[in-house]
C-alpha cells in the first residue's frame, strides 16, 4: 500500500493535532492559519528535518486542513528542494507552472516506486509492492529512448530502473517512471490521439488516479526503449497517463558479476538493490 493512503480498517484515537485543525462552534479553536496549519510553520519545520517524506506523507493523513497545505505548498516545495534540476526543467522557467494531477502526484512519482501488476508482457505470480526511494535518478537523455522518432522533439524525463529480484526467475524485473513537460501540447499526445488508441479501461495512473494509454498497444515502444533498459525484445510495457505521467516494467537481462561495480561509480543506494543517484541530465 502506498504510503499516503490510509487503511479504511485501521481505527485510531483522535489526536490532538486532529482537534485543533477542526473548526469548533464555541469559537475557542484556533484559526485556519495559526498555530499547526500555519504555512510558515510548517515550512520551517519541513526545512529543519531536509523534506523527509513518510513525514509529509503522514501529515496529510492528520485531517482536512493539513492535508489542503501540503498538496497546496509542502509537496510544491519538497519537489522544488529535493529535485531542483528537474523541476526547473519542467517548469521552463515559470514560477506559476501547474502540473496534471498536481504537485503531489508530482512528488509521489518523483520519490515513489509504483510496484508492479501482471500485463500482457510482464507476467509475474505476485504483485510487487511499491515503496518509497530514497534518492533519485531522472534522465531527459533516458527520456529520448523512450520516444519514437517522429515525438523526439518532447521532453520526457524517465529514471533508472529500479531493479527487483525475482524468486526463481532468471531475469530481474525492472521499474521505471517518468513524466513530459507540456504533455497536453506534446507530440506524444497527438500521436495517440491521431492514431485513436483508446484508453485502457481497467488501469489506472497509480500517481494521479487518471486513465491510461497503453504504449505497447498502440505500437508506440521504440526499439531504443528496449536496448536502454537492456530488456528483451517483448519484455517491455509501459503506460502514459493524460496528465502525461509514465510508469512501466520490463525484464532486465543480467549481467555478468565480472566488472559490474565500478569503484569511481558515485550513485547513492536506495532500498533492495536498486541503485538511485540525485543528479539529472
Amino acid at each position: 500500500m502506498p504510503p499516503y493512503q490510509m487503511n479504511d480498517n485501521n481505527t485510531t484515537k483522535r489526536s490532538k493535532s486532529s482537534l485543533l485543525c477542526e473548526k469548533s462552534d464555541s469559537g475557542f479553536m484556533p484559526e485556519p492559519e495559526s498555530g499547526i496549519v500555519n504555512e510558515k510553520i510548517l515550512l520551517l519545520v519541513f526545512e529543519f528535518i531536509k523534506w523527509d517524506l513518510p513525514t509529509l506523507c503522514t501529515i496529510g493523513q492528520v485531517c482536512r486542513k493539513l492535508r489542503a497545505v501540503s498538496q497546496r505548498v509542502l509537496w510544491r516545495e519538497l519537489c522544488i528542494n529535493r529535485a531542483p534540476t528537474i523541476i526547473g526543467a519542467l517548469m521552463h522557467g515559470s514560477h506559476n507552472s501547474q502540473f496534471g494531477g498536481g504537485w503531489h502526484s508530482l512528488g509521489k512519482l518523483l520519490f515513489y516506486c509504483c510496484g508492479c501488476q501482471p500485463t500482457p508482457n510482464i507476467q509475474i505470480q505476485d504483485p510487487k509492492p511499491g515503496h518509497i526511494v530514497k534518492a533519485v535518478r531522472f534522465s531527459k537523455t533516458s527520456g529520448q529512448s523512450f520516444l519514437i522518432k517522429s515525438c523526439r522533439e518532447d521532453l520526457l524525463y524517465v529514471n533508472d530502473p529500479c531493479e527487483h529480484a525475482i524468486k526463481g526467475g532468471e531475469d530481474d524485473l525492472g521499474l521505471f517512471r517518468g513524466v513530459f513537460r507540456g504533455f497536453f501540447r506534446s507530440k506524444t499526445r497527438a500521436c495517440l490521439i491521431n492514431r485513436q488508441v483508446k484508453l485502457e479501461e481497467r488501469v489506472r495512473c497509480p500517481y494521479c488516479g487518471a486513465r491510461v494509454w497503453s504504449m505497447a498497444s498502440a505500437k508506440m515502444v521504440p526499439k531504443s526503449a528496449v536496448v536502454r533498459l537492456g530488456s528483451h525484445k517483448d519484455g517491455l510495457d509501459y503506460f502514459v497517463c493524460i496528465n502525461g505521467h509514465l510508469y512501466g516494467a520490463c525484464w532486465l537481462v543480467r549481467l555478468s558479476s565480472d566488472g559490474d561495480d565500478d569503484p569511481h561509480d558515485d550513485h547513492d543506494f536506495g532500498q533492495g538493490s536498486a541503485r538511485y543517484s540525485t543528479r539529472t541530465s
